[in-house]
């Protein structure tokens, strides 16, 4: 059956209000349960893509913390403190040369395990995305592995990762995935016709259930169900759970950049979308990826950039005392 469906003229204003059904009790819960749920303090950190074996390191931010990662010989990911620790030069400036980090200052060469004061960090490759474990940061009981929500197999499925900086903090990014009733009234260019079939609730089914329409023109639309959960305090999975693109989903992390006491937070969002298809064209478009990512990058970057304002209002009524509802 095609996925497209025709749909009728509508205007904006004559769509049915959800603010009713948008308690802020509901998202406040959500997002409360999903704050005690263990970390193992675990923070995306990119893309893998990112970090490749071509000689050059890559800085990141988190919580505060300077991170430099790279690749060993063999292709794994290492990451530590971004100071060096001989005089303090940013290690992301320097190269990488047969699977160590060498500092562009004097030459100091760190191949991943201790040396003085430095101490890798533990760096996990899921093959979407980087994790690193900052405990410092975390304040959590570490774990071996983070959580990564289980996605379609890399062989099977399109994946591009989005990144975009808000003055925010983790929680106003969680909050806003949180509230889907805003799709289509905040985001009419992209959704119509939603609808939140099943509320989350603090049982083994703790998530919402969408019935909402992706729109390709503005009279041509592909319905889905969606379910929204939240695995961990600082990341939302979106699950197309019928319909077209079954089992495809969108993982949205934050993560934090400035310390906890920050007087103005900035948070990373991370977004990782993952599509899968069981169309039999489909396999032309895996194969045409690297000229699918800049399209799905752009998709995501046009939903983010209204988004980012939303949660960045979030934070502001918040830090002056005005909570929304």
């Amino acid at each position: 059956m095609p996925p497209l469906r025709r749909r009728g003229s509508s205007d904006w204003a004559g769509q049915t209000p959800t603010w009713r059904q948008a308690r802020p009790g509901v998202i406040a819960d959500a997002l409360e349960r999903a704050s005690v749920r263990p970390s193992g303090n675990w923070f995306v950190v990119g893309a893998s893509r990112d970090v490749r074996r071509d000689g050059r390191p890559r800085g990141r931010t988190v919580g505060g913390v300077e991170v430099v990662l790279w690749r060993a010989e063999n292709g794994g990911l290492l990451a530590g403190p971004g100071a060096c620790p001989h005089l303090g030069a940013p290690l992301r400036e320097g190269r990488v040369v047969c699977g160590k980090v060498v500092c562009h200052w004097h030459g100091l060469a760190l191949d991943g395990s201790a040396f003085a004061r430095w101490r890798p960090y533990p760096a996990h490759d899921d093959g979407v995305l980087l994790w690193v474990r900052l405990d410092a940061v975390g304040g959590e009981e570490p774990s071996k592995r983070p959580v990564v929500p289980p996605r379609p197999l890399p062989p099977t499925g399109v994946d591009a990762v989005y990144t975009a900086i808000g003055r925010c903090e983790p929680r106003d990014v969680v909050a806003n995935r949180l509230d889907p009733w805003h799709g289509s009234w905040f985001h009419p260019y992209s959704f119509a016709d939603l609808t939140v079939v099943r509320e989350p609730g603090d049982d083994a089914q703790d998530a919402f259930l969408v019935d909402v329409s992706f729109r390709v023109t503005r009279r041509l639309v592909v319905p889905v169900r969606a379910e929204f959960t939240a695995p961990e305090p600082r990341t939302v999975v979106i699950r197309i759970t019928e319909g077209e693109g079954s089992g495809s989903v969108v993982e949205t992390h934050a993560t934090p950049l400035t310390p906890a006491s920050a007087a103005r937070p900035r948070t990373a969002v991370v977004e990782a979308v993952v599509a899968v298809s069981d169309r039999r064209g489909f396999i032309l478009a895996r194969s045409a990826a690297s000229l699918l990512r800049p399209l799905m990058r752009r998709t995501a970057g046009r939903l983010w950039r209204d988004d980012l304002a939303y949660a960045e209002r979030l934070w502001t009524l918040r830090s002056a005392g005005r909570p929304p509802g």
